[in-house]
């Protein structure tokens, strides 16, 4: 499926090495203003090639709205976007071509549609996730109409972890390092992998506060469960924790419930979800990015005709992808978030009256 969500639904398309990528996002509502230059500058903090912390591929990655959009403003027809890629290296590639690269989806891919996009990894390439920026960009207009403020960072780079979440510091750092005490060993650690021709995995976590409480459409189509969806839709990602996550299993029922007085929730182990519905405290998540499997060292694999091989990868590839990761999981966590708004309107005969008096 190349399509995502209900209300609100996206589409996208295109590959890594392919002439362009882009997306429809289908359902916005007529009126809402469209600020080009923010969703220009939301592309250009997932952009690659800005450090020596990502890949070497640069991209201006100049999004160019095709549809939807009049004086400014949104129509309420579907809104095509669209990015051309500028700076391909395909040759890079052709060494790999009767190839599966170890931790990539050209093995599954193959056996699954008889024959793959060797360069880049075709459409399984995370250039693809530029197409869910750009449509994560105007999902957040539409959330700061009513609230709803999304931010990201960077809680872990290998094995330094964050002890403090500083997300405004996150937007000015270079890795989008939430503790700023942390922030030199998680460069360090990227930096060894890259110079060893290896890659480091790391933690994106993820803050959503402003949201009412009522979002989410039990029993399945959850606001957990579709945030999770969301996520692990992500490439490399392996695991999505909300709340406390895995912590909550070594935890005792006393401590885990979050207490509730009349002000509010006194603790949030939660995450800001009960019964797959929001409950108005903040929407944690931790975000988990396996190693970028593309590295530069000897691999052992197989071919196309199942002979074994060695070999070593060419081309330009982030060290660490989690780092650029955490600007895709703000953009699907905001279509989510607004896709949920959307359904919510007709959840009950007040709302329904509200509208159409």
């Amino acid at each position: 499926m190349n399509s995502f969500g209900t209300k609100l639904c996206m589409s996208t398309f295109g590959e890594s090495h392919g002439k362009a990528l882009g997306c429809i996002l289908d359902g916005v509502p007529a009126g809402l203003l469209i600020d080009e230059a923010y969703i220009q500058s939301e592309l250009d903090r997932r952009k690659p090639g800005k450090s020596e912390f990502e890949t070497a591929r640069k991209e201006a990655d100049q999004v160019e709205i095709l549809s939807g959009v009049f004086e400014g403003k949104s129509t309420g027809t579907p809104i095509a976007m669209v990015i051309y890629n500028t700076n391909q290296k395909s040759k890079d590639y052709s060494n790999i071509k009767d190839i599966f690269r170890p931790g990539h989806a050209d093995f599954t891919y193959f056996h699954k549609y008889g024959l793959r996009d060797y360069r880049g990894g075709g459409r399984s390439s995370a250039r693809e996730t530029a197409a869910r920026v750009a449509a994560g960009a105007i999902a957040k207009l539409m959330l700061l109409q009513v609230g709803v403020r999304i931010e990201s960072g960077i809680a872990s780079i290998h094995t330094v972890n964050a002890e403090n979440f500083d997300y405004e510091y996150a937007r000015s750092s270079i890795i989008y390092a939430l503790d700023p005490q942390k922030e030199e060993l998680q460069k360090e650690a990227v930096l060894k992998a890259k110079n060893d021709h290896d890659s480091v995995g790391g933690v994106a976590r993820v803050r959503i506060h402003g949201t009412p409480v009522g979002l989410g459409e039990p029993l399945y189509n959850k606001l957990d469960a579709r945030l999770a969806d969301a996520m692990m839709g992500i490439n490399a990602v392996k695991a999505v924790e909300i709340g406390d996550g895995v912590l909550s299993t070594q935890n005792l029922g006393s401590l885990n419930n979050d207490p509730i007085r009349a002000n509010g929730f006194v603790s949030n182990h939660a995450g800001g979800i009960l019964g797959g519905i929001s409950n108005g405290e903040e929407i944690i998540l931790n975000v988990h990015f396996k190693p970028t499997p593309s590295i530069f060292k000897e691999m052992q694999t197989i071919t196309t005709e199942n002979e074994e091989v060695d070999f070593a990868l060419k081309g330009r590839h982030d060290p660490c992808v989690a780092i650029r990761g955490t600007v895709v999981c703000e953009a699907m966590a905001a279509l989510v978030i607004a896709d949920m708004l959307l359904l919510n309107m007709g959840s009950n005969m007040d709302g329904v009256q509200k509208y159409y008096k």
